[in-house]
């Protein structure tokens, strides 16, 4: 279900690349007077006043003044979206036209919005002869999250280690589609904690395309020159409260992906002291099936050795799932991190902590495992 409205912009907010914030007046739905067309169709009212986020490389740079058309479907959920419309189209000032220029890689495919633009990996590219036959990480630690909020974590972690290293983020499509929608990836490469960001799948809008997240390991390690990839869905989650119906099944996928390419395969889990739903305390469901079912290989299962019932409980949760299951054969690799010097490190980001609306005071196990995982590929780096 898609919920059109109409809207003009009040004024500007914050901008990082890519992306435009705005405050923006709704119209009333329908052309008709009366109640339908004064209440917004049961939604949202004439006269509310909205936040909405363009991607001017989508939809052209919105000025105040300017008719907006809106997506508000998951605004008026309550969904995920960070409390945004979404800027639709300009509809009385359309974007220039853009220059033709090489790539055929359409993302957001067969959408009002997909985009062209080229892939690391295809013919076009200066980079086609690099990846064409490639299919080897050389060792490079990989280390994969459920949810987004986990990435300045495992940074934080991994150059508290290794201060040097270069790290890619690779975005998987399982949340937000545009790069651009992450503040955290634009505040961790303006504080450089990132060198590149991978889009892969039907995510875009990074330092290099790619068509999917074993060429986006590819092209993190022989492209963007990475020591360390980290890989995680992008902003969002989707999920069901079913064992298989969640965005982040896709962790196992990619935690293949990276032991086929013959990288060295790092699961943070997903783990929380805060959550109210049960199925989320402690190891998440989601590590539970995407680690110890869908993961066929084996691959370091990083917690960190800390102490306490909680913690305690954990590691056994973590173990369990580190047992042989179906059609894996060989276990995974239960490793226990240090981690005393990990609150520093995470205080010491340059990006806002959260997850799930939890910050580092609210759900310190979340942030403390992504953290104990990214030490771990740091450590594998010696």
């Amino acid at each position: 279900m898609v919920r059109w409205r109409s809207g003009r912009v009040l004024e500007l907010g914050r901008a990082w690349p890519g992306a435009q914030e705005c405050r923006v007046e709704l119209d009333a739905r329908g052309a008709a007077p009366g109640p339908e067309a004064a209440e917004g169709a049961g939604g949202l009212p004439a006269g509310a006043q909205v936040r909405a986020l363009a991607h001017p490389g989508l939809v052209g740079e919105p000025a105040v003044g300017d008719r907006v058309l809106l997506n508000t479907a998951a605004l008026e959920r309550g969904l995920g979206t960070g409390g945004y419309a979404l800027v639709v189209a300009l509809p009385e000032r359309l974007p220039a036209e853009a220059p033709r220029g090489p790539g055929h890689l359409v993302k957001a495919r067969y959408t009002p919005l997909q985009a062209m633009v080229l892939g690391a990996d295809e013919q076009e590219s200066p980079h086609h002869g690099l990846l064409r036959e490639a299919d080897d990480l050389g060792g490079m630690p990989v280390v994969v999250a459920d949810l987004h909020s986990a990435v300045p974590a495992v940074l934080a972690g991994l150059l508290e280690r290794r201060p040097g290293a270069r790290v890619a983020y690779v975005m998987t499509d399982g949340g937000a589609l545009p790069a651009a929608f992450s503040r955290a990836v634009a505040g961790l490469r303006e504080a450089g904690w990132l060198a590149a960001c991978v889009t892969a799948g039907q995510a875009f809008g990074g330092d290099l395309e790619a068509v999917s997240v074993h060429s986006g390991l590819l092209a993190a390690r022989l492209v963007a020159g990475a020591d360390v990839a980290v890989v995680a869905q992008g902003p969002g989650n989707l999920g069901t409260g079913t064992r298989w119906g969640f965005s982040g099944v896709a962790v196992g996928e990619a935690l293949n992906a990276a032991s086929v390419l013959r990288g060295r395969a790092v699961a943070a889990l997903r783990v929380s002291q805060a959550d109210a739903r049960g199925r989320h305390r402690g190891v998440s469901h989601h590590s539970a099936t995407s680690v110890g079912r869908v993961a066929l290989a084996p691959v370091d299962v990083v917690v960190p050795d800390e102490a306490g019932a909680f913690w305690d409980g954990v590691r056994a949760q973590a173990a369990a799932l580190c047992a042989p299951s179906g059609p894996r054969v060989q276990p995974h690799r239960l490793v226990a991190v240090r981690g005393a010097g990990l609150d520093e490190a995470l205080a010491g980001c340059p990006v806002r902590l959260s997850t799930m609306g939890r910050d580092l005071a609210g759900d310190r196990a979340a942030f403390l495992a992504a953290a104990a995982a990214g030490r771990h590929a740091a450590e594998l780096l010696d």
